[in-house]
């Protein structure tokens, strides 16, 4: 039977994963990952997901070791280095057909049309297969033929057109007999100027994911709705690190909450719905990197946001970064995830939203610097959320939605206790007053005062806005 070379990349399973089920299923395997660390760096990507990215690698080559299928390790330094690179691995062990499922972001995209016309030019039969979505982008579009800028309507027409075979999981390759090509052991990360954090909180692989998923519908699925914005609960799927690099599939999670709800992804259960709403936003983000390329190239969605005065204040900027602008959630949130490499989910708004309407900085700013620290960091979802905050794209608040965090810390962290957990320097101070402690014990508290006023920076923010129509 002829050989099959499978090409991973944010696909860090065995099980149901398309690229290599289509191989398996045409002859014996050989899996190749290519390390990327300069381009993935140059694409913003810091320790924390490069670190977990490389535990998700030494766990799928033991699933594949499982299954005898040799999984092959190159280092290189940027995408365009890839087609070379498996064409050489090819043509040593005399492949018939590349198999490897499709990326959205633009680079990503022009890195694998490179990779297919090589093997074209070389008479190497090259798949690219469409994994992590249910539907491929371009294939489910507006009535006028247009990609979804707006998420309503892309998942009302997700679920009316949504079909039993797409949510299908893939099948798992059988054990193969085993070729007399051996594993290439895996080297260790390049020196980093940080640290990855505490690598228990995020074990890697199919596994941990598998057990993360049960935990979440058994325990807390139900409560979702209820709980999810509330940052001292563990009210969510803590999924997206296992999402953005493949070690879960969207279709496992469906299928798993199908099981828990009687069947439906629509109706039922408005935990379980609510959550489905969460992984299609996902899917409608990786539309928009395709449909409308310009976001991938450091530009709003909303194209007359380009022009908007933002303001050059560095010393805000690193106030914000460090956690001690002054607002106790906001630097709460901030630490949570320079100690953590994640943050919830309602709180990446409200930082978000401080960050880009409160001190009115460039979005960007903000984007890289999330993307640099979040071990589940991925292009489209943190620029959609970022361009969302910042009412420059899809769906975007409207301008004049401007979170006042002290509201948004009274309502979701009632008793103070998420701050007191990550700003110990408040936790002696009654609940109510966590939220914006008395200006004269400042100075004893050792924490700021604002660095900016509510009202004040809402006016500002308004202003600058308004002036984008003039």
């Amino acid at each position: 039977m002829s050989r099959q070379l499978v090409w991973l990349r944010n696909d860090l399973r065995i099980h149901d994963n398309t690229a290599l089920a289509a191989a398996a299923a045409k002859g014996p395997v050989i899996a190749v990952f290519l390390r990327t660390v300069p381009q993935w760096q140059a694409h913003g990507h810091g320790i924390n997901k490069i670190d977990f990215w490389a535990r998700g690698v030494a766990a799928v080559k033991e699933s594949l070791d499982g299954l005898n299928i040799t999984l092959l390790h190159r280092d290189i330094d940027h995408f365009g280095e890839a087609p070379a690179t498996l064409l050489d691995i090819a043509r040593e062990h005399h492949i018939d057909q590349l198999h490897f499922n499709v990326e959205y972001p633009l680079n990503e995209q022009r890195r694998d049309h490179a990779v297919i016309n090589a093997f074209k030019q070389a008479e190497i039969p090259a798949h690219g297969y469409h994994d992590g979505v249910a539907f491929a982008p371009g294939t489910l579009l507006t009535g006028k033929g247009d990609y979804y800028g707006v998420f309503t309507p892309f998942s009302n027409a997700w679920h009316k057109h949504i079909t039993p075979e797409q949510l299908a999981l893939r099948d798992t390759p059988d054990v193969q007999s085993p070729l007399a090509i051996n594993s290439d052991p895996l080297p260790a990360l390049p020196s980093f100027d940080e640290s990855p954090v505490d690598k228990q909180q995020w074990p890697a692989g199919e596994q941990a994911a598998g057990d993360r998923l049960e935990r979440f519908l058994r325990f807390r699925g139900r409560h979702y709705n209820a709980q999810r914005d509330f940052p001292k609960v563990r009210g969510t799927s803590e999924l997206s690190p296992y999402l953005a690099l493949g070690m879960i599939s969207p279709r496992q999670c469906f299928q798993a909450v199908m099981g828990e709800n009687d069947g439906h992804l629509a109706d039922g259960d408005k935990g379980l719905t609510t959550w489905v709403s969460e992984l299609i936003w996902r899917e409608f983000y990786q539309h928009v990197a395709v449909g409308f390329p310009q976001v991938c190239r450091h530009q709003p969605f909303q194209a007359h946001t380009q022009q908007l005065a933002w303001r050059d204040d560095h010393d805000g900027f690193q106030a914000w970064c460090e956690g001690r602008t002054g607002y106790p959630l906001v630097d709460a949130a901030m630490r949570q995830l320079v100690t953590t490499g994640w943050m919830h989910n309602r709180l990446r708004m409200v930082t978000a939203m401080f960050l880009s309407k409160h001190l009115l900085i460039d979005w960007r700013w903000g984007e890289a610097f999330f993307l640099r620290h979040l071990v589940d960091g991925e292009f489209c979802a943190n620029n959609g959320g970022w361009q969302w905050a910042a009412s420059t794209g899809t769906d975007a608040a409207p301008y004049f939605r401007i979170f006042n965090p002290t509201t948004q810390s009274t309502r979701f962290d009632p008793d103070g206790e998420f701050i007191a957990h990550w700003l110990p320097e408040l936790a002696a101070l009654p609940a109510k007053a966590r939220h914006a402690p008395p200006r004269d014990m400042l100075t004893k508290l050792d924490y700021p005062a604002p660095i900016v006023d509510h009202k004040a920076a809402r006016q500002r923010a308004l202003e600058a806005f308004k002036a984008l129509s003039n």
